[in-house]
Order: structure tokens, then sequence, then C-alpha cells
């Protein structure tokens, strides 16, 4: 009896051991299947691009158009280098949440029509630099875009496009806090051009051509990197250093303009010299006069920062005058020689002058001489009857 209950116990040990082991080859053959199949469609890869987990690369591959189909999972795209001119919301037909980083320099895009981005609501780096840009739509970006850093450098078309950026800024990414704008040849900023921009922490405007920063252009509290170097500033205005003291922990940086060392400068020549927003003032140096070319800015006297100006405009007036004297000269000689010229003609024209007046003159005297004496008044009477 005993023995018996030993074989049925053991019988149900095998039976409890087979089940275990069939389960174990279930998951098994579960986890393999996910590896080999659910794994590959998640890194499904667009044709000429190399493609991670969370990651798209298709660079320099004479793409005409974004590539498609794009995973859902990816948060970084990098397009460079390829031949998109247009961004339509056909680009992006499907919602990609994850995506964060897209990189489109060197495509030469000319046109982002509006409605391009909304499929892209987690955006947070956007770089479109070297590109030809004539048109970006202020609706290009959903509502409340959460956008935070743009490189537009070297990506318009010409320096008269910059109001199409300003209308970007003022309409679509209020939280924007990077924005570079360096290599446009930009020559002025449009008014109120950040003023949209409360986020705004970082500016780059290197290498343009801008002659004049004017006062409330910078106005952001938390602006802590301004790039102006290697434009055409010559001076800053009062009222542009008075908004500069108004941000806590700006760092700016000016070197490489032309500074015109005169009495204007003077004002920003002191501001320099009390001031430690500037982070590169040593670099900072005259560019005229001639004579105080390279001299550093910091180092100016008052009696050397002269109104060259007014010196000019005295050196003007007196080269007029001299200018307008050989002019009256040059018109006297003329007219003497003019005069010489037609002498014979101007003495016979005085003579006609002066017979005239003098027949004039002897009639009026001969009929005074009638009107004096009353016998000769009655004789020319009667000769006229």
């Amino acid at each position: 009896m005993c023995s018996k209950m030993r074989e049925v116990g053991s019988l149900r040990l095998l039976v409890i051991k087979g089940k275990n082991a069939n389960r174990h080859i279930f998951t098994s053959c579960v986890v393999l299947f996910l590896a080999c199949f659910g794994t590959t469609s998640s890194v499904e890869c667009p044709d000429k691009c190399g493609c991670t987990t969370t990651t798209v690369e298709c660079v320099s591959q004479n793409l005409i158009s974004i590539p498609q189909p794009l995973t859902l999972n990816i948060t970084t795209l990098l397009l460079n280098g390829n031949n998109i001119f247009s961004l339509s919301e056909e680009s992006f037909p499907v919602r990609l949440e994850q995506l964060t980083n897209l990189y489109l320099s060197g495509n030469r895009i000319e046109q982002v029509d509006p409605g391009v981005f909304n499929n892209l609501p987690s955006l947070h780096l956007l770089d479109l630099s070297n590109n030809k840009i004539l048109n970006f739509s202020p609706d290009a970006f959903p509502d409340h875009s959460m956008l935070q850093v743009l490189n537009l450098s070297r990506s318009l078309y010409n320096a008269s496009y910059v109001d199409v950026v300003s209308d970007l800024l003022n309409k679509s990414v209020p939280e924007l806090s990077h924005l570079i704008l360096s290599n446009n040849g930009l020559l002025f900023l449009p008014d109120s051009i950040f003023n949209s921009l409360l986020n705004l922490t970082t500016v780059d405007l290197r290498n343009n051509s801008i002659v004049l920063i004017k006062s409330g252009t910078f106005r952001s509290r938390a602006l802590n990197y301004l790039d102006l170097r290697d434009n055409a500033l010559k001076r800053l205005l009062n009222g542009t250093l008075a908004d500069f003291d108004q941000i806590p922990g700006l760092r700016l940086y000016l070197a490489g303009n032309p500074w015109h060392c005169d009495c204007n400068l003077g004002d920003m020549v002191i501001w320099l010299q009390r001031s430690d927003l500037v982070a590169d003032k040593m670099n900072l140096t005259c560019a005229e006069p001639t004579e105080l070319r390279n001299t550093q800015l910091l180092k100016l006297k008052d009696e050397e920062l002269q109104c060259i100006y007014s010196r000019d405009m005295k050196s003007v007036l007196e080269t007029s005058y001299v200018f307008l004297g050989m002019v009256l000269a040059l018109i006297g000689v003329i007219f003497l020689l003019v005069l010489y010229l037609n002498r014979k003609g101007i003495k016979r024209w005085m003579y006609n002058i002066r017979d005239a007046c003098r027949d004039h003159m002897e009639g009026y005297h001969y009929r005074y001489e009638i009107n004096s004496d009353p016998r000769l008044a009655n004789l020319s009477l009667n000769s006229d009857v």
C-alpha cells in the first residue's frame, strides 16, 4: 500500500514539473517573437536613412521631401544637406508626439506653409540655418507651441525679409528662449521684434550689418546672452545703454564693430568704464578718426573725443567760400570780356541814347519858350489855323 502511494506522488510531481517547463517554453517563445518582430516594426526606417530606436538620420541624400514613414517614437530627425525646397502640411502627415529636435539645415528651403508643425506638439529645437527663406507663415506652428530653440543663421533670402521673422516671433513662438539670427546681412531690427518673447535668454546677431540699436529693442529681463559682434555699430544710444542696465545678469558682446570715436561716444565710454555687462570690452577699438584708429575705447580721454564733424564742416565752409569767390571772379571776367568784344556796338548805342535824349530835351525847351512869350504863343496859334 505504501509503495502504491509513493508511485502516485511521484507521478503528480512529474506532471507539475512538466507544466512549469511548458510555461517557461511559452514565455521564451513570446519574448523571442517580440524581439524579432516587435522591435523591427518600431524602427522601420525610411529609404536612404539610418535609424535607431529614437533617431532618424537622412543627411545629404538629395531628398526633395520629408521621408516617410516616420516611426511614432522618434525624438530626433536629422535632414541636413538635402534639396527640400518647401515645407507644407503634408510634410508631417502623422502626429509625432515625442519628436523634440528637427534639423533642416542646408536644404535651400524657401517656403514654410501654415500648419507645417501642427503634428509636432513637443518640438523644442528647430534648425533652419543655411536656407533661402522667402516666406515663413506665422501659422506654421500649433497653438501653444513649445519651441524653445530656433536657429535661423544664414537662412533669409536677403536682409529685407527680416519682417517675416519679426511677424513669426511676435505671433507663434511665445516660449522661445534661444534665437540665432547670425550671418543674415541685417541692417536694422524692426521695432518690437522681441517684445513678445518674455522667456528669451539668448540672442545671437553676429556678423550682420546692423547700424543702430534703438531704445526698447531689448527689454526681456530674462536675457542673459546678447551677441552683437561684427556688425556696423558706430555708437550705442543713451536710451539703449539704459535698457541694458535694466537687465540683470546680461552678458553683452560688442567686439568687431567700427566705433566712431568722437564727442558723441563720450557717454558710452563712461558707461563701459563703470559697467561689467560687456564681456569683451577690452577688445573694443576705434575705427575713426584715423589718428585714433585701433585705440581701445577704455583708454580714451575726454580731450581726444572731439567733434570731428564740426571741424570738417568748418573746412567745408572755407572751401565753399573760396569756390564762391572763384565763381564770382569768373563771372566778372566774362562780363568784362563781353563788354570789350561789343565795345563799338555799345558806343553806338550810347550815342543813340544821347542823341535821343538831346532831341527830347530840345523839344521841351522849345515848348517852354513858346509858353513863356504870349506873342509867340499867338503866332503859333495863327500858324496852326
